[in-house]
């Protein structure tokens, strides 16, 4: 039996610089921007792309890094504190990074590399219908490998959450399957987010092994788990992934979620927003969940907070929470935050 856990969540994903900015349907046109698509791009596309966007707002993101915000958003000083492993270069946007995350409240220790590209940035432009594009030069996070996987903080944390948009460099693939094997080794749990459906298509079968082998908790929007298992319906999907996680959390946007457990399934409203930026829902909704799962709150509780923090999160501009996630819990919810 495994012992306490010294941290509540652990999670691995790109360490990138958030790059935001408004624009309209013509300037995607423009510049040949794959609308409410995640694009990766290098670094000379990059350059190109930053040149020409308006006014932008900068910020340490990332799927990952996002929900590990918002997850200490969420337990506040109560804890139990999270903690995040990623890759930055020694730069001034390293700088940024490191320093805005801690300043969230995460723990954050992976060495800075000292050579090779420079740390990633997401290029993330929003339109009028909250819809946001994002193009993604991942930089020095290709370069996170399995020497980065910090056993002992693998091992301390209960949950240790993956995101799927690391999934491309085969490095990082491996420092997955590590990382899932220490944590299970150690009697924790492993969470992935498929973070989206283009992502799912480039490596499927990938995926489809690591949920069915390593993964507890699953999380996924509607279009990302029936691009998983190729079906058209999402009654085929849930079937499907009821068979091989332990427990799954699907988000329809407005329709709100379903959450499998225990071979219940839980049908979770969404929370009243009004929307401006859907950017980082799915990464607050993720928060959410885990924030009252390592409290031990049943699977609708956490699903009820997944949708709370990610209604926050759609109501203003970027995705990291304006307002104390705690605060609107306690609100919202009473004892169950």
């Amino acid at each position: 039996m495994s012992t306490a856990a010294e941290y509540g969540v652990l999670g691995i994903g790109n360490a990138i610089v958030d790059v935001l900015a408004r624009c309209d349907d013509a300037f995607l046109a423009a510049n040949q921007v794959t609308k409410g698509a995640m694009t990766l791009i290098d670094e000379a596309r990059a350059e190109e792309l930053y040149a020409a966007m308006g006014p932008a707002v900068e910020v340490s993101g990332g799927s990952a890094g996002n929900t590990m915000a918002a997850y200490a958003s969420l337990v506040g000083a109560r804890g139990p504190k999270g903690v995040f492993i990623g890759k930055v270069r020694n730069d001034q946007l390293g700088a940024v990074f490191a320093h805005d995350i801690r300043a969230a409240g995460v723990a954050f220790t992976t060495p800075a590399a000292t050579d090779g590209p420079p740390t990633a940035r997401c290029l993330i432009l929003v339109t009028p219908d909250a819809q946001r594009s994002m193009n993604t030069f991942l930089g020095a996070c290709v370069n996170l490998a399995e020497p980065d996987i910090d056993d002992a903080l693998v091992a301390a944390s209960a949950v240790t959450y993956l995101e799927g948009y690391l999934f491309d460099p085969p490095a990082a693939q491996a420092a997955f399957r590590k990382a899932a094997a220490v944590a299970h080794a150690a009697g924790r749990e492993v969470a992935l987010s498929l973070s989206d459906p283009f992502c799912v298509g480039r490596h499927r079968a990938a995926f489809r092994a690591l949920v069915r082998d390593e993964v507890d908790i699953l999380f996924a929007n509607e279009a990302e788990i029936l691009s998983l298992y190729e079906v058209t319906s999402f009654a085929e999907a849930l079937d499907a992934v009821r068979a091989e996680t332990r427990i799954a959390c699907l988000t329809r946007s407005e329709k709100g979620s379903v959450v499998v457990a225990g071979g219940a399934t839980h049908a979770i409203e969404a929370e009243p927003a009004q929307v401006v930026d859907t950017t980082g829902a799915g990464d607050a909704y993720a928060a959410g969940f885990l924030a009252g799962h390592v409290r031990g709150r049943d699977a609708a509780q956490c699903g009820r907070l997944g949708s709370l923090a990610a209604a926050e999160a759609i109501s203003h501009y970027g995705a990291r929470p304006v307002r104390p996630l705690a605060e609107l819990a306690s609100e919202r919810f009473g004892a169950l935050a």
